[in-house]
């Protein structure tokens, strides 16, 4: 007879990278075991301790800050908050007792997978990059399962615990077929006309945005239209310039919430390279051109748009080639059909629609008589 409540902590966090597929894999094994009790175990001050909350799940934080690579003083403090995020992170674990701890990367995942694996209880972590990152790597020794986007990890992780699932996709993003006439309405757009979505991060990615930027002049030469996601940070800017000119057939947005529709529009994206924004480019099966931000954690994007690259599953202009590269590859690409079609088959090959639920399934192994 099953336990009337298994418990189950899930860490992870920092960016959306690490925090929707840590929600994702939450909401797959509730739908597997709806006994299920979860909490998740976040660092404090950081997105997660306001978007998991707005998932319907509860969440605490730890203070805990990565080790910066350039000298600052903030290193100075980085060995207590360690010490100080291991001690919460036992006393979190003693008081809750979970049955099963997932880790999808960022900072607070080590402290509680490191004492949860020490305490001999089921862990798993999800690794959504091609290059594993730091933190991830430390606890690869130590857990039973690791779940895997791309082929090839064993350069990080031991082999055999190596499970390769895909990464884990919000299953409303990427509901898209059949939705261009509703997209068109909500973006005030015509369905009928070739339209670029251009995706400048949560924040604002200062590259794509001064690169749309100057090739707005270009998209109303050829006709086109263009959803720009600009983040908050560049939001102001992009309304001046609209302002100043004939804007018809471009909006601009902070943020996106209806990304679905957004999908649906575009012919062709313009993105950043993030693990997640890849997963979901892969389901949707859009002709992409990434351009990988350069200051992420040991390259990750460049790595991750290298391995669609190799698979002529994307087009990758380098965020330093930005101003010089971009209109150019946007004309190639809109203007080639051919090309479009030869993009979408090949990344909708790399497509895992079901990855939380894959990974849901292997954690539940671990732990069957519970």
């Amino acid at each position: 007879m099953q336990k009337p409540d298994l418990r189950i902590i899930v860490s992870g966090g920092g960016t959306g990278g690490h925090i929707f597929p840590a929600i994702a894999i939450a909401n797959a094994l509730k739908s597997l075991r709806p006994d299920a009790v979860f909490l998740f175990v976040g660092a404090e001050g950081r997105m997660e301790m306001e978007k998991v909350p707005a998932a319907g799940y509860k969440i605490v934080g730890l203070n805990i800050a990565g080790f910066q690579r350039r000298f600052t003083l903030k290193n100075i403090s980085f060995p207590f908050k360690v010490i100080g995020s291991i001690n919460k992170a036992k006393k979190i674990i003693r008081e809750f007792q979970p049955d099963l701890v997932i880790g999808t990367g960022g900072y607070a995942s080590g402290p509680v997978l490191r004492v949860a694996a020490r305490k001999g209880i089921a862990c798993v972590i999800q690794e959504q990059n091609s290059f594993a990152g730091v933190t991830n790597r430390i606890l690869g020794k130590r857990v039973q399962k690791i779940c895997v986007a791309w082929e090839g990890m064993e350069k990080f992780f031991p082999a055999e615990k190596i499970i390769l699932t895909g990464n884990p996709v919000r299953s409303e993003v990427i509901s898209i077929t059949g939705k261009r006439e509703k997209a068109a309405a909500h973006f005030g757009l015509n369905p009928d006309v070739p339209t670029i979505l251009a995706v400048g991060g949560s924040l604002g990615a200062r590259a794509i945005n001064e690169g749309i930027a100057a090739i707005t002049a270009l998209v109303k030469e050829k006709g086109w239209q263009l959803v720009w996601q600009t983040g908050k940070l560049y939001a102001d800017q992009a309304s001046e310039l609209l302002n100043n000119s004939d804007s018809k057939g471009i909006v601009t947005y902070p943020f996106i919430t209806e990304m679905d529709l957004a999908y649906a529009m575009a012919d062709v994206v313009i993105s950043r390279a993030g693990a997640i924004a890849i997963s979901e480019l892969c389901c949707v099966e859009k002709p992409v051109i990434l351009v990988p931000s350069p200051y992420v954690a040991e390259d990750h994007q460049t790595k991750n748009a290298m391995a669609l690259v190799a698979k002529s599953a994307a087009v990758l202009v380098k965020d330093e080639e930005v101003h010089e590269k971009l209109g150019d590859a946007i004309t190639h690409l809109m203007q080639n059909k051919e090309l479009q079609n030869s993009l979408s088959t090949s990344i909708g090959k790399l497509a895992v629609a079901d990855a939380a639920t894959r990974i849901a399934n292997e954690a539940l192994k671990l732990i069957e008589n519970v």
